[in-house]
Order: structure tokens, then sequence, then C-alpha cells
């Protein structure tokens, strides 16, 4: 069936709030919850400034979440930021916005699929390790790592089509797993001779002589990275057509799945610094710190549990950013903006399946490519996510207007107003040269080059329809 149709939708209204709470709280907390403690987040800004960080970028995303709510509330149709940008700034920022929202989206599913060799070389002995093909900006493609993150991303895309419900219960029960795992290991750190509070010294960053300057740029630094790191929210939009319960439960399951993935992501890094004497010397010593702590703390059961919640992480972003990004390409097809092919229904699932069928496709590219140059994909991606914020910001204050006879009209403008401010602050501090988290020179490159795709593409479409009116 496609959107274009005059038939009604036949989206099967299958997820429940724990199911919309797992595929958000899946998309929050994937490999890099597990990697950034050691790799980013102590080496910017230290265990507590990492605390610090995380915390301001939850309550940004917070403040942020209630403009989504309200929107969903008042407009609880399919498409999400795009649609509410064509509604109220018209098709070509609804353009722009959903071009971008998309990377954001999407360059999450491949990089979470290489994720799956990176964790056998770190667990399993490098298992797939084999079949050494060529290098991408450092990094060595092996044919059996390859072949693992195809299989993964073949199976999840297959449980994706099968149906929502199906979706949701596979998400729920690795979502579980994830909370269960990272709980385990939080409980033994606590309990470990081995952790001690004076190992958090020093506070802040490993650099010797910080002034609160040096500080204050850490902390900023982890900030940034905020809106890439707690993106899973903004997912829950684009399933609206699929819930099976009062739209009004959306802010309470947005503002969990939020603290959940805070939780994690700030745990994770004060257990890593926690487990050794001089954290700065042990970040140095292993490439994996959370891993190597971990495995200080509890042994190797420690590990089996950490392969778990890894496992489950790692699988649970990508059937989330898949379940996420066939929605948005469904529901632009049936804006004119893609080809009527993507917004078909499959007529025994009810699921989107072409635009399932292209995520996988696009994502089968990655393992290709490697984690270092997918990696400066997904560092464009927070400026995806920060572009959605700010246009359903905005979206959600020129909404209020036409409402207001609603009793928290008020609040809920300042807190709109307060959601687009965070954005461009998210926008600078990426973008600007020389702000603490901006983008490296790649990513800078393919940010250039991705807004070209988007300018030809864009030309493209609107070449379209006006043949299309004038004929």
């Amino acid at each position: 069936m496609s959107r274009n149709s005059s038939e009604p939708q036949k989206f099967q209204k299958n997820l429940n709030p724990v199911s919309v709470w797992s595929l958000a709280f899946g998309c929050i907390i994937g490999w890099g919850a597990f990697m950034m403690p050691g790799t980013t987040f102590l080496p910017s800004a230290g265990p507590l400034g990492t605390a610090v960080a995380m915390a301001v970028g939850a309550v940004i995303m917070i403040v942020i979440s209630f403009s989504y709510s309200y929107m969903v509330k008042r407009y609880p149709n399919g498409g999400g930021e795009f649609a509410y940008t064509r509604m109220f700034f018209g098709p070509k920022h609804a353009f722009w916005c959903a071009w971008f929202l998309a990377l954001a989206f999407i360059a999450n599913v491949p990089m979470n699929s290489t994720a799956l060799g990176l964790m056998s070389r770190k667990l399993f002995f490098g298992v797939f390790q084999f079949g050494r093909m060529y290098a991408v900006a450092g990094y060595d493609i092996y044919l059996g790592e390859v072949i693992l993150a195809v299989l993964a991303l073949t199976v999840l895309s297959v449980i994706s089509i099968l149906g929502t419900k199906e979706t949701g219960v596979a998400d729920t029960v690795m979502a579980f797993s994830l909370a269960l795992s990272f709980l385990i290991i939080l409980i033994a750190a606590l309990f470990s001779p081995v952790t001690a509070w004076e190992n958090l010294q020093p506070l802040w960053n490993a650099k010797p002589g910080v002034g609160a300057k040096e500080v204050l740029a850490g902390i900023l630094a982890v900030v940034a990275v905020t809106p890439w790191a707690y993106v899973g929210f903004g997912t829950i939009p684009q399933e609206v057509e699929e819930f099976s319960f009062s739209s009004r439960k959306v802010i309470r399951i947005m503002v969990i799945a939020i603290l959940f993935g805070c939780t994690v992501y700030t745990c994770n890094t004060l257990v890593t610094a926690a487990a050794s004497p001089d954290w700065t010397a042990f970040i140095q010593e292993h490439d994996w710190a959370v891993g190597a702590a971990v495995e200080a703390l509890m042994g190797i059961p420690g590990l089996v549990v950490l392969g778990i919640a890894i496992s489950c992480a790692i699988l649970t972003g990508i059937l989330g950013f898949l379940t996420a990004t066939s929605r948005l390409l469904y529901f632009m097809a049936g804006q004119g903006v893609l080809p009527p092919w993507f917004g078909r229904l499959h007529p025994k699932y009810h699921t989107p399946s072409n635009a399932i069928l292209f995520c996988l496709a696009f994502s089968l590219i990655g393992p290709f490519f490697g984690r270092t140059a997918l990696g400066w994909f997904v560092d464009m991606s927070a400026i995806g996510a920060a572009i959605g914020y700010g246009y359903t910001n905005l979206c959600a204050k020129k909404a209020l207007r036409l409402d207001k006879g609603a009793a928290d009209t008020r609040s809920l403008t300042l807190l709109t107003g307060l959601g687009a401010v965070f954005s461009v602050f998210f926008l600078v501090m990426l973008l600007v040269p020389g702000m603490p988290g901006c983008l490296t020179a790649p990513s800078y490159i393919l940010l250039f080059a991705w807004i070209l795709l988007g300018i030809v593409f864009h030309a493209v479409i609107n070449r379209k329809a006006k043949n299309r009116g004038t004929g």
C-alpha cells in the first residue's frame, strides 16, 4: 500500500509504553557507552566532570523533550520532526530538517554493526578477525567481521519487517537484559574491595595543573556530544501511529529513557575511574578501559556480563534506529519528498518494508569502510540531532500560540524557548572551530559533502514536482 493512496493507513498499533521505552533506551545506549568513558569522557572532563556534563546534558534533553511530547499530543500523526517542520515552516525547511535527521538516525546503524566485530576482538579473542582485506584510515577490515555485521543487519531488518509487535518484544527483552547486566556490574563495583572513592582523583581531567577554564572546557566538550548520546528519545515521534496507548504518556517515557541513559553513561565512567588507583595511567595503558576495569572488579564472569550488556546495547541500537529511519523515510515519501516506493506498507506485516530494505542496503556498505571512517559520519549525527531538536522547539513555540487556552501554555512557552537556545548552543559547540566538541577535519569535509548532496537532491525533487504540476 502506498502512502499516497486514498486508503486509510494500516499501521498496526502494537507498541505499548514499555516497548517504546525500550526502543528509545536501546537507541540511547550503544557501544559508545562502553567505549567512550576511556577514550573521550575521562580524558576530557574526568570522573566528576563527566558526571556533571552528562547530568547537564540530560537536563537539557528533558527540557527539549517537553516540546516533543507536546507536539506528539497535539499532532499524533507520524513523521515527527519532518511533519512538524513542514506544517509550520514549509517544505524547504522540512526537507533540510529530515535530511540531517535521517543522517543522525541511519549513521548509527552501520556503526553499531561494526561494533560487533570490535566486541569480538575485546571479549572473544578476535574469533571473527580473519581474512584481512585492507585498511581504511588505519582500521583493518576483516572478512569475518564484515560477515558478522552483515548477518546482524540482515536478521534485525527481517525482524523489523515482521512487525512492530515482534520488534517491540525483541527490543524489550534486550533492553531489560542490558539494564540488568549493567546493574550487576554496578553492584559488583560498589562492593568490590578494588573500588575506592579516592581513586576518582583527579576529579576533573587528566591534565596536570588544570584551572577553571580548562575544567569548564572539558565539561563542555562532553556536553557537546549529548545530542548524539541522548538522540534515542527523539526516535519516539516516528512511531506515534503505532502506539497502543495515549500519547499523553510520552513525556514520562522520554524522561525515564533519558535518565536511564544518563545513569549508564555516568556510572560506566565512574566505575572505570574507581577501579584503579591512578585512572589517568589506567586509560593510557588500556585501549578499552571499561573492559579492563570490569575485569579487574569481577574477573572473567564480569566480562561475560559485560559482553551480554554490550551485545544487547548494540542490537537494540540497530533495531531502534532501523525502525526510526524507515518510518521517517516512509512519511517523507507520503509528502512527495521521496519516491512513492518508500511509502509502501508490507501487505501482510503492515510495516514500511521498502524503507527498511533501503536502510539495510545503505547500512550494508558501512562495514566495508571500518569504524574510523564511519566515526566521521557519526560525529556529524550530533548536528542532525541538534537541528531536529531546534526545529521541534520552534514548531512547538508556534503551535502554542494557537493553543492559548491551555493551562500550561506559559511554562511550555518558556521551555520551548530554552530548548531552541540549547539547540543553537549545540550547533555552535559542534561547528565553530576551536570550541570544545567541534568536529574534526574529516567530519567537516563530509558535512560539506552531505550539504552539497542535499542541494542536488532537493533541486531534483523540486524539478520533478514542477513537472508534475505543469503536466
